[in-house]
């Protein structure tokens, strides 16, 4: 039996956080919901509290986290981590790059993986073959899993920071650059979380204020 992963990341348009992949084996035969596409569900029909796969964008918050109490108890899954200080050092398609490989050592040390399906175009590197899928997370829901790995895993690292960087507001916006994320920024300038080479223009701006105030 070939056993095929999913993977896919999260936070790679964030300006704070880290990139984190995904990766999932499915062991168990999923199918398409009529009432709701392009999703699937391991239950034929649809009981009173169903269990959703898709794109982690399509699923509300608490859709999420039931799908990923699923995979948890049902799927073998890894998840790989790379920090903003290695984004902004190597670039975020390198990083991305190695946070897909980091998910796939995490997956092999519990399950063994035949190949590779990654969600988007690009043409990242893996010891195994491997192929890419222009959205293949509304198309696989071994990539749509490894979304949701990706996604929640993320969103609860941080939830975590928010914590130990309240000023941000990071439990609310996870990294993204929505305009009270930025404004903040350029009034207080970033944390270590912040990816300085996504924020140059928001940077630049800060620097410019400060001076007319000098």
């Amino acid at each position: 039996m070939c056993l095929i992963a999913g993977m896919d990341e999260a936070g790679r348009g964030a300006v704070a956080g880290p990139v984190v992949a995904g990766a999932c084996v499915i062991p168990c035969e999923l199918f398409r919901t009529r009432y709701a596409w392009p999703r699937w569900s391991p239950f034929k029909k649809k009981p009173r509290h169903d269990v959703l796969i898709a794109d982690s964008k399509l699923l509300s918050s608490d859709e999420r986290e039931i799908a990923f109490a699923w995979i948890s108890a049902t799927c073998a899954f890894g998840v790989g981590v790379v920090s903003a200080f290695v984004i902004d050092k190597r670039g975020i398609l390198s990083a991305t790059n190695q946070a897909m490989l980091l998910a796939l050592e995490d997956l092999r040390s519990k399950t063994h993986v035949d190949a590779l399906l990654i969600d988007g175009r690009d043409r990242f590197r893996f010891p195994l073959p491997h192929q890419s899928v222009i959205r293949g997370d509304m198309l696989h829901p071994e990539i749509a899993a490894a979304s949701i790995v990706a996604k929640v895993r993320r969103d609860r690292m941080m939830c975590e920071e928010s914590v130990r960087f309240p000023l941000y507001g990071f439990h609310r916006h996870k990294g993204y650059g929505t305009p009270e994320h930025l404004a903040i920024i350029e009034e207080h300038g970033p944390c270590t979380l912040h990816r300085k080479t996504f924020l140059r223009a928001t940077l630049e701006n800060q620097e410019r204020l400060l001076i007319a105030e000098a």
